[in-house]
C-alpha cells in the first residue's frame, strides 16, 4: 500500500495549501528533508488527523482544531486533509479492511519524542492486540513511550511461539533472541542475552558485550542504544499484523550518532514488509547517506526550503531530481558544509558560459542540460561549462593537471560539440578521426550540437503531451530534414511554433524544460549516453 498524493488545505498547521504529489508510481521510501521548522512533521500530523477520527492511533488525547488549524477555526476537521493511495482514498481502503480487522493498521506512527529511561515490568496484565494500534503517540508532539508495551508483547510472542511449535521455553527464547540479534548486530556493538522473566521479578531485557564481563540490564544502556532497541523491537513485533501499512517515522534517528543512523535506516527497511511504504522526516547525515547510496532506487525525496513561504502561498511539492547540486543543498542543511561527502567521481567539461553565477551556480546551458538528463543514473557525475571550443581545451588541460594530483579517484572528461571545426562540416569520419588522435578522456557529440538532441521529435512529443500542447508533426517533419547534421540552434523559434507555444518563453528556459523529458528507456537517451560515457 502506497500513498501517491496528500493535500493539506485551508490553513492546516503551517500550510496555506500544500500538496505533495509523488506521481502514479510512488516509491517505497518517502523522505521529507529540510531544516527545523519547515513543516516536515506537520505533513505526518495531517495523515494522523485523517486517521484519528475513524479510529484512534495511540493512547494520548487526540488534539483538536487548536493544534491542527493555522487560524484556530473552530469547525476545522479531518476533511481538510486528503490522502490518496494508489489503491484508492483513505475512506475506501478503511471500509475494505474493516471486515478483516486490519482497518487500524493503515498507519503506524513513531513520534520523535521517545524517553525510555527505565524498563522493569513486575507483573503480568492483559494487553490489547497489537492490531488495535491503541498505544503510543497520536501526533508528532506526543511522548511515544512504547517500550513497556513492546516488552509485554515480546513475552506474548514468546509464549505464542512456544505453544505453536510445542517446544521448550529455552528453545522459544533462543529463537526470539536470535531474531532480535539479527537486527541489533547491524546497528550496535551489543546483543541480547535474555528476555528476562516477569514472574521472577526480572521483567526486562538483558545484554552482553565483548568487553563486558557480565550481562547487564536495559536500564544501564545509553539513550542512543535504547532508541535503537526501541525502534527495532517495535518493528519486529509489527511484522505480521502491519504487512500492508504506511509507516510514519518522525526523525527516528534522534539521539543516535551518524555511524549508527545509516545502518538503522537500512535495518528498518529490511524489517518493514515489502508491501509497505515508509515516510520519514529527517535532516540526518546518516539517513541521507543511505538514501543517496544503498536506497537510492527505492526512495523519493521531498525537499522543504525556507524560501517557499508555505504559510502564505499554495504549493505543490514533487520529488526532487537527485542531482549532485541538490544533494549538496541537503547535506549543507544537515551539517553546514559537508560537500566533501558528495564530491563527484566524474567531472565532464563541456562547452558553454564558463563564468559561474551567484554562489557558484552553473550558468552554462549545455552543462545544465546534461546534469538534468543524467543526474538520476549518474548521480556521481558533474557537468561543468568551460567556455568555447579553444577555451575548453585550455581550461580542461589545466584542470586535469591539477585536480588529478589532488583527487586521484576523480575522472575528468572533455566533451565537445561536433561543430568543433569552427563551423566547417564534420561528419562521423571526422569525429572518429578526432577521437583516435586524442586521449581517452575526450568525447565528441554524434549530433551537431545539444539542440539536435533536445529538438528530437520524441522529446518534443513528450513535452507537448505533458503540457497539453498540440504538436505539429507534419510541419516538424517538413522542416527538420536531418536531425543529426542540421543547424537547429538558430531555429528555436520554429521549434516552439511546432510545439504550439504561444506564450513568451526564453530559448534557454525552453531548452531546460525539454531536458526534463529525457528518460533511460528512450533511444535518444541511450545514444547520448553511449557517446558520453562509453566513447562510442
Amino acid at each position: 500500500m502506497r500513498i501517491k498524493k496528500i493535500q493539506l488545505k485551508n490553513g492546516y498547521k503551517r500550510f496555506t495549501d500544500l500538496t505533495i504529489d509523488l506521481g502514479e508510481n510512488p516509491k517505497r521510501i518517502i523522505a521529507l528533508v529540510g531544516p527545523n521548522g519547515c513543516g516536515k512533521s506537520s505533513v505526518l500530523d495531517g495523515m494522523l488527523f485523517q486517521a484519528n477520527p475513524w479510529g484512534r492511533i495511540g493512547d494520548k488525547q487526540v488534539k483538536g482544531y487548536e493544534y491542527h488549524s493555522m487560524n484556530k477555526v473552530a469547525n476545522f476537521d479531518h476533511n481538510n486533509v486528503i490522502v490518496d493511495f494508489v489503491e484508492g482514498t483513505y475512506q475506501q481502503i478503511r471500509s475494505l479492511r474493516e471486515p478483516l480487522g486490519s482497518h487500524q493498521t493503515i498507519f503506524s506512527f513513531r513520534s520523535p519524542y521517545r524517553y525510555n529511561s527505565n524498563l522493569k515490568v513486575t507483573e503480568s496484565k492483559a494487553t490489547a492486540g497489537i492490531q488495535k494500534n491503541s498505544y503510543g503517540a497520536t501526533s508528532s508532539s506526543d511522548l511515544d513511550d512504547k517500550m513497556e508495551q513492546s516488552y509485554r508483547r515480546l513475552n506474548i510472542k514468546f509464549n505464542t511461539y512456544m505453544h505453536a511449535e510445542d517446544c521448550k521455553p529455552s528453545e522459544a527464547k533462543a529463537k526470539i533472541i536470535a531474531d532480535l540479534n539479527t537486527s541489533l548486530k547491524q546497528c550496535l556493538d551489543l546483543e541480547i542475552s535474555s528476555i528476562g522473566n516477569i514472574e521472577d521479578s526480572k521483567g526486562t531485557l538483558y545484554f552482553k558485550k565483548k568487553d563486558h564481563p557480565t550481562e547487564f540490564e536495559f536500564n544501564v544502556l545509553s539513550s542512543g542504544e535504547k532508541e535503537v532497541i526501541d525502534i527495532l523491537l517495535d518493528l519486529y513485533l509489527r511484522q505480521e499484523e502491519y504487512a500492508n501499512t504506511v509507516f510514519l517515522m518522525d526523525e527516528p534517528e534522534l539521539h543516535i550518532n551518524t555511524a549508527i543512523q545509516k545502518n538503522l535506516l537500512l535495518e528498518m527497511n529490511r524489517l518493514i514488509g515489502k508491501n509497505c511504504q515508509i515516510w520519514i522526516t529527517t535532516h540526518s547525515i546518516g539517513f541521507l547517506r543511505a538514501l543517496q547510496g544503498e536506497l537510492k532506487d527505492e526512495c523519493q525525496i521531498i525537499q522543504f526550503t525556507s524560501d517557499l513561504n508555505l504559510a502564505s502561498t499554495a504549493h505543490t511539492l514533487r520529488p526532487m531530481k537527485k542531482t549532485i547540486a541538490k544533494w549538496r543543498e541537503i547535506f549543507e542543511v544537515a551539517l553546514e558544509d559537508l560537500t566533501h561527502l558528495i564530491s563527484p567521481k566524474r567531472i565532464i567539461y563541456c562547452e558553454g558560459r564558463h563564468a559561474p553565477g551567484n554562489g557558484g551556480k552553473e550558468r552554462g546551458l549545455d552543462a545544465q542540460v546534461f546534469n538534468n538528463i543524467f543526474s538520476e543514473k549518474y548521480h556521481d557525475t558533474l557537468f561543468i561549462s568551460s567556455g568555447g571550443n579553444t577555451e575548453l581545451d585550455q581550461r580542461s588541460e589545466i584542470a586535469i593537471s591539477i585536480l588529478s594530483k589532488v583527487f586521484s579517484e576523480v575522472k575528468i572528461l572533455v566533451l565537445k560539440d561536433r561543430d568543433m571545426a569552427s563551423g566547417n562540416n564534420t561528419g562521423e569520419p571526422e569525429r572518429q578521426l578526432y577521437l583516435s588522435n586524442n586521449s581517452e578522456n575526450h568525447r565528441v557529440l554524434k549530433r551537431w550540437e545539444i539542440e539536435n538532441y533536445l529538438y528530437d521529435k520524441e522529446i518534443l512529443k513528450r513535452y507537448c503531451s505533458a503540457m497539453s500542447l498540440p504538436f505539429d508533426e507534419i510541419g516538424y517533419d517538413t522542416f527538420v530534414s536531418n536531425i543529426n547534421d542540421q543547424n537547429l540552434k538558430d531555429a528555436t523559434g520554429n521549434i516552439k511554433k511546432y510545439c504550439g507555444l504561444t506564450i513568451s518563453i526564453s530559448a534557454e528556459k525552453f531548452k531546460l524544460n525539454l531536458s526534463e523529458f529525457f528518460s533511460e528507456d528512450m533511444p535518444i537517451y541511450q545514444d547520448l549516453e553511449k557517446c558520453i560515457f562509453e566513447r562510442r
